[in-house]
């Protein structure tokens, strides 16, 4: 029997000797695993193939993760054509079982914590405790969907008919595409697959080729929880060859993608072309990035609006769809307020992050997660430098491995490249405001609208905010990033995706049809 209470898991801070000694032993122990051969799953039937996904460690570029096999064209219908007949099966269990999976997936989760943070940070390169933040937000994710599935399952209400007997309840839909980011392996990976699974669809998992390794301990956990072969096909390879075949094969019933908007627009329309043998319109759920802001105003707390911009933009190497891109500060309080965050943010840390250091964990700063990426972000901040002016970084850091230095460039306008074009790393544009209104006009004038923080002490101003900032999740008073499941539904408006609202009470909806049953009572 499943508590129908939920409460988020607790995030490890490591600041005792006990949690931080563990971790270094985990760490120890995932590093002699490395560089092992990973297969693709197929109705539980491993496969390994001669070409092989090379993961590596971003803070150590010569550090070989795995090499995980890449599916080919063929495998991958199979694996659809598989995840389709198993649907029969799947879409008829028990609720219960169902919800019971994703509770003792759960309770795997909560037993391998410190071997799965070992994972992410080497895999991803995420610092201790933002690796144990996304082992908390994964094991939210299903104990929080395990819940919600039972109260999906009942029968929805319906009002009252003479002489009928009405009933409305929902249905799964068929084979999910399940195609993650790499930035939160765990945490969005798990959130996708586990409310496909749990509301009884079959799914064709497409990791993301920077954290495949990750994904294929995902399917182990699951595994392991007691979920039958062939409910989810592991299938790693490329966009091009994998992605795009899982998206448009008529047996996809439909798309659960978190990533790029290029890569997000590019499957919706994809996904709207009905191809030979479809029976349906596919169903997309799409999460495709942000350009944030924290706005401060006059009569802000100027301590805890520099804090919270620091932490919000350079946390996980500002590798965070919500991470703080643009800081739009009053005038008033615009230069007092870059000090601040110049000064705060010269004592990031740039370490391999298994070096654990015990300040906050945003002052310990790994490397940005391959090559490609940090070209791109140095080519941004060549434009910033052209736009604005230069006042903290701009360079690479140790060349074994893809470092950048936390990036701030101050007076940039409103409409420039920086100021709108999503960067994915350590950059901050800060752009001054000659009014509160002023600032809210700035924010809203992006094609995005995931997160947003206003830094005010003035209610009649945070009011304002509540009702026009168009900004899917935000936030007063506090940092733009670190949604809690349950507690901060998550999800944007515009070029930031469907606004899905994932770790939300409406969220299994999207993964569900609902059916009326209607009968004359004699």
């Amino acid at each position: 029997m499943i508590n129908k209470v939920f409460t988020n898991d607790p995030i490890r801070l490591y600041k005792t000797k006990v949690e931080q000694e563990a971790m270094k032993a985990a760490i120890s122990a995932v590093e002699k695993e490395l560089g092992k051969d990973y297969p693709i799953v197929i109705n539980g039937e491993e496969i390994m193939n001669d070409a092989k996904i090379k993961s590596i460690y971003p803070c150590q570029k010569d550090m070989v993760v795995g090499y995980v096999s890449k599916a080919n064209k063929e495998q991958v219908i199979k694996a659809i054509e598989i995840a389709n007949e198993k649907f029969d099966m799947w879409k008829n269990e028990a609720q219960e079982k169902r919800s019971g999976i994703l509770m003792k997936a759960a309770q795997i989760m909560k037993d391998r914590r410190y071997e799965l943070n070992a994972w992410l940070s080497l895999e991803v390169g995420k610092n201790y405790v933002e690796g144990d933040a996304g082992i908390a937000e994964g094991i939210d994710f299903l104990e929080f969907y395990a819940r919600e599935g039972l109260r999906y399952a009942e029968n929805q209400p319906v009002t009252k008919w003479p002489g009928e007997q009405n009933i409305y309840k929902y249905i799964p839909l068929g084979v999910c595409a399940v195609i993650p980011p790499w930035n939160f392996a765990f945490a969005i990976t798990l959130g996708m697959t586990a409310a496909a699974i749990v509301t009884g669809n079959t799914v064709v998992l497409k990791p993301a080729s920077d954290a495949p390794v990750i994904a294929y301990k995902i399917y182990e956990i699951f595994k392991d929880a007691g979920l039958p072969d062939g409910v989810l096909n592991f299938i790693p390879g490329s966009g091009s060859e994998v992605g795009d075949t899982i998206v448009d094969h008529h047996l996809t019933r439909f798309i659960c993608f978190t990533g790029s908007r290029e890569i997000g627009t590019r499957i919706y329309e994809r996904a709207a072309k009905v191809n030979k043998g479809q029976k349906w319109l596919k169903r997309v759920v799409a999460e495709m990035g942000g350009k944030d802001y924290i706005i401060v105003d006059n009569n802000a707390i100027l301590e805890d609006a520099a804090n919270d911009i620091v932490k919000s933009t350079f946390g996980f190497q500002g590798q965070k769809c919500s991470a703080c891109s643009r800081a739009i500060i009053h005038s008033d309080v615009y230069d007092e307020l870059n000090e601040l965050i110049v000064e705060k943010t010269k004592k990031i840390k740039m370490i391999d992050i298994r070096e654990f250091d015990s300040d906050i964990h945003y002052y310990n700063m790994g490397a940005v997660i391959n090559e490609a990426a940090q070209k791109k972000i140095m080519d941004y901040i060549e434009i910033g430098k052209k736009e604005g002016t230069l006042i903290l970084g701009g360079n690479k850091g140790p060349e074994n491995g893809f470092y950048i230095e936390p990036t701030i460039i101050k007076d940039i306008n409103p409409g420039d490249r920086i100021e709108q074009e999503e960067i994915f790393g350590p950059v901050l544009a800060i752009i001054k405001a000659d009014s509160f209104d002023h600032a809210i006009e700035i924010a809203n004038d992006t094609d995005y609208g995931l997160t947003g923080a206003v830094h005010s002490s003035c209610r009649t101003h945070l009011e304002k905010a509540k009702k026009e900032l168009m900004t899917g999740n935000l936030y007063l008073n506090r940092p733009c990033t670190a949604a809690f499941v349950g507690v901060h539904p998550f999800g944007g408006f515009n070029m930031s995706g469907t606004d899905s609202k994932a770790g939300s009470g409406d969220y299994l909806a999207l993964f569900l049809q609902g059916k009326l049953m209607s009968e004359k009572v004699y």
